[in-house]
């Protein structure tokens, strides 16, 4: 009934332990099953199953459909607690979108959430708003499930057995009013209209006194309606016997989503059976299996077509319209949901090979097909399941190859259902979601490497999870054969258990191969590995700003326009793109270079990063969807008022003077004479490195290099005729903006060299008519962290005031400060959340210039 922000971080290795856990309660699920249903025939289930009538089916369609209605309403009064105006037919979309994925899928945060955020994302709402609404509709969900079974504890207490334990009614009683009582006493301390609170450092949204008992009634008719379904295709139930069926179901809800199997599949249906012993068990079985049909596949195919609508429009417009509205969100939402439905069917031809066929369509199969063919094509049938799962992956990636793949397997798999037992209704299934796929193909347009992207250690589990569970179906439905060794190569119309030995064999086979595979593969993507030619001239020559010189540093790859009159500089560096600078050239250009970058970068399913961004390409990043996040600011010093009069520039006067009484001499060698020079400016550079304990960086910065140095014109001091100090001079074509990069000394210089050659160089472009002068970056300068500041600002701004242990971010503002310029803000652009996270790891990787730097390797390969 509250709503809060919740941390995002979450590593590698929890991802590792959440798929070992996952795998562990799957194992101890089928063993519980097994257990439960040791004396359960699977034809008397298959009877029962066709045995329901057709007015509970539709009594239970009806029920769904309301309780998918009632759905929608977690979502709409959560976006009133939060103060958002967004209409219910989005709230309908994204709540029918996530609850559809996350009750096939499981993992309701991860699954949901993703939906969620990118729905309510393109509608203007930020990442804490969407999880403030995910709590809200979490919190109002397990406010209606407590109260719900508080209220059946309170007035139709029941001997509920599960396992072992029992719970006396007296005892369920006297819980269910305690519940109740605790239910009153939290609607009690909620004021009348909503408000925010802070508790240990997470923003907590409570809803008013009336959204809070909405939320509760919302949830209690959701449930309701819920449990009912399931309740009403169970014949011969008296509606006595709900408050003790509501029990079990909400106990069964409960251990599902703890257990976070993918849909809860076998944990629910195993509680279910469990506490309600009384109950004809194949009759409820049969009725489990059709409730997972109805409310569960049925609203997930119905997602699927909704979105497949969209999604069909989506893709025929131009990138910049599909950035907005309803096409963004079929975008965004169709990978998922056919990636959820893709691994439904697969899980479908997998439980299907585990089961015995209906005798009279195999007789009729086995008249017109030879046994041998017959034979094959229920091995092959398993196989595709198992293959769909695995390329489920793929789909989610948007993959290309995977969507052709996936779109022969479902047609062969059709084939295969027809050719093993006439299997119609798989076969129908199939056929309709390779319909649905190859109406959305355009959205597959990642060309990739498929195995090494689709081979994942979540998607192996679930894999694992599917082959486990049509394995332990068909060791039920064959429980009394009397197995034996030469049972292997027994073929038939009546080796019903043989084929689902081999099934068996052959999916497990699949299963090793894929996750033996996915541990061969590289553990990186070299990424972009086109042809990398020099920058344009042209741009270079209409750049503004002198870190376009950074393109000549040899390190970088460039995004040319079609005209010439613009380039940006970048490089790929593991999974993250990273552009440096503003884009080069003519502005009127940057837009659509920027735009091909993103798209480009969305391809390779990489992560871009727009690295040092000024004001000026703000908007831009703005406009491609990017987190923005202040890095720091640059000093910029106006020669046309530089002086050296005055109090505020006596340290510098100081600095030039004593300097030049120790014999410093201040001169500029043209780049052509340079060469000459390398030498004795090498000695000093190696000096200056060995002194620092430093080694030569990448990407963000020059490193001194014969050819690089030989570029540009340079400034030296000598001091009784031996070069003492350097730095080489970068300027603008147009005469406006000059800088320096490297700025180097040895160990021997005068105390004051680099006061001396700064002071100098700014009279020197002075006196020859520049107009800006431009010190460089001090990172993390500027920052200022409030109570209600982002966590990076609160993070950033601790290390500015305390890390200068590490870097010096505070004195190296300080020295810059000396010169008195204008300081101007700096951005990084990127993903959002942990993503970013990972971009910046692999943007000081690229900078290091190591061995796994991308910069330093293209250097290498003389690039």
């Amino acid at each position: 009934m509250t709503s809060l922000t919740l941390p995002r971080s979450i590593g590698p290795r929890r991802q590792l332990l959440g798929v070992g856990l996952l795998l562990l309660v799957a194992t101890l699920a089928f063993a519980a099953l097994d257990h439960l249903f040791t004396e359960i025939e699977w034809h008397d289930v298959r009877a029962a199953f066709h045995a329901i009538p057709p007015l509970a089916i539709a009594a239970c369609v009806l029920l769904t459909v309301l309780s998918y209605l009632a759905l929608t309403l977690y979502d709409h009064l959560a976006l009133r607690i939060i103060g958002s105006g967004i209409g219910w037919r989005t709230a309908a979309l994204a709540s029918f979108c996530s609850y559809t994925l996350s009750h096939n899928l499981g993992l309701a945060i991860v699954t949901g959430g993703s939906a969620r955020l990118r729905i309510y994302g393109a509608a203007g709402l930020g990442p804490g708003d969407v999880a403030r609404i995910i709590a809200s509709a979490s919190f109002a969900f397990w406010g209606g499930v407590f109260t719900l079974a508080a209220l059946a504890m309170t007035l139709h207490p029941a001997a509920i057995a599960l396992g072992g334990f029992a719970l006396d009614p007296v005892v369920q009683r006297a819980i269910g009013i305690a519940l109740l009582i605790g239910a009153m006493l939290l609607l009690a301390a909620l004021g009348p209209a909503a408000r925010s609170i802070n508790l240990f450092g997470w923003t907590l949204t409570l809803p008013s006194r009336t959204q809070g008992l909405a939320q509760i009634g919302i949830a209690c008719i959701d449930l309701a309606f819920a449990s009912a379904a399931l309740f009403v295709l169970v014949p011969h139930l008296s509606p006595a016997l709900y408050p003790t069926f509501f029990l079990g179901y909400a106990l069964a809800i409960i251990v599902a989503l703890i257990s976070h199997v993918p849909g809860g599949i076998g944990i629910f249906e195993g509680v279910i059976v469990a506490t309600l012993p009384n109950v004809d068990q194949p009759v409820l079985i049969a009725a489990l299996i059709a409730y997972r049909i109805l409310y569960y596949l049925v609203p997930l195919f119905v997602a699927v077509i909704l979105i497949t609508a969209h999604e069909s429009h989506a893709w025929r417009r131009p990138v910049r319209q599909v950035m907005g509205g309803a096409q963004t969100l079929a975008r965004a939402i169709a990978p998922t949901m056919f990636a959820a439905l893709v691994a439904v069917g697969g899980t479908i031809l997998l439980i299907s090979g585990s089961l015995p066929a209906v005798p009279g369509r195999f007789r009729i199969v086995a008249g017109i097909i030879p046994m041998p063919f017959v034979e094959a094509s229920h091995l092959a049938a398993s196989m595709t399941g198992a293959m769909l799962i695995l390329l489920a992956s793929g789909l989610y990636r948007r993959l290309d190859g995977a969507f052709l793949l996936t779109r022969l397997l479902l047609v062969a798999g059709a084939l295969f259902s027809l050719s093993k037992g006439l299997d119609y209704e798989e076969a129908i299934i199939l056929l309709s979601i390779a319909a649905l796929l190859q109406w959305s193909h355009a959205a597959f347009y990642r060309r990739t490497s498929l195995t090494s992207a689709i081979l994942t250690p979540g998607w192996i589990a679930t894999l694992g999870v599917a082959v486990g569970l049509s394995i332990w179906i068909g060791f039920i439905a064959y429980r009394h054969v009397d197995y034996q060794s030469d049972l292997w190569w027994q073929f038939g119309r009546h080796q019903d258990a043989s084929r689902f030995l081999r099934a068996a064999l052959a999916t497990g086979v699949v299963m090793v191969g894929a996750a033996m595979m996915g541990l061969l593969r590289p553990a990186t993507d070299r990424g972009d590995d086109e042809p990398c030619g020099p920058p344009s001239e042209t741009a270079l020559a209409l750049a503004r700003r002198t870190d376009a010189c950074l393109a000549l540093t040899g390190d970088k790859r460039f995004l040319t326009s079609p005209s010439g009159r613009a380039f940006l500089m970048y490089q790929v560096q593991g999974h993250s793109w990273i552009v440096m600078g503003d884009p080069v050239g003519d502005p009127a250009e940057w837009g659509d270079l920027l735009w091909r970058m993103r798209e480009r970068a969305d391809a390779a399913q990489g992560r871009l990063l727009l690295y040092q961004l000024s004001l000026e390409s703000l908007p831009l990043a703005i406009d491609l969807g990017l987190s923005i996040v202040k890095y720091g600011e640059e000093a910029r010093i106006d020669l046309s008022t530089f002086t050296l009069e005055g109090s505020q520039a006596r340290p510098l006067r100081h600095a030039v003077r004593r300097t030049a009484r120790d014999g410093a001499g201040f001169e500029i060698v043209a780049a052509v004479d340079l060469p000459a020079l390398l030498p004795e400016l090498r000695a000093v550079s190696d000096d200056w490195l060995a002194a620092k304990g430093a080694t030569e960086k990448s990407f963000s910065v020059g490193r001194f290099g014969d050819i690089y140095m030989a570029r540009f014109d340079c400034a030296v001091v000598r001091c009784h005729g031996r070069i003492v100090a350097f730095a080489n001079i970068w300027s603008t074509a147009d005469g406006q903006e000059l800088s320096v990069d490297l700025m180097r000394h040895s160990g021997d210089a005068p105390p004051g060299v680099m006061d001396f050659i700064f002071t100098s160089l700014l009279l020197w472009g002075q006196s020859h008519g520049y107009r800006w002068f431009t010190l460089g970056i001090a990172p993390l300068s500027g920052l200022e962290a409030r109570r209600l500041s982002p966590l990076w600002v609160k993070a950033a701004a601790f290390l500015y005031r305390h890390g200068d242990a590490f870097y010096g971010f505070g004195g190296l503002r300080a020295y810059k400060a000396k010169f008195v310029p204008i300081w101007e803000p700096r951005f990084i652009a990127g993903p959002q959340g942990l993503s970013l996270a990972r971009a910046m790891v692999d943007l000081q990787r690229l900078i290091g210039g190591g061995k796994g730097s991308m910069a330093a390797r293209m250097r290498e390969a003389g690039k």
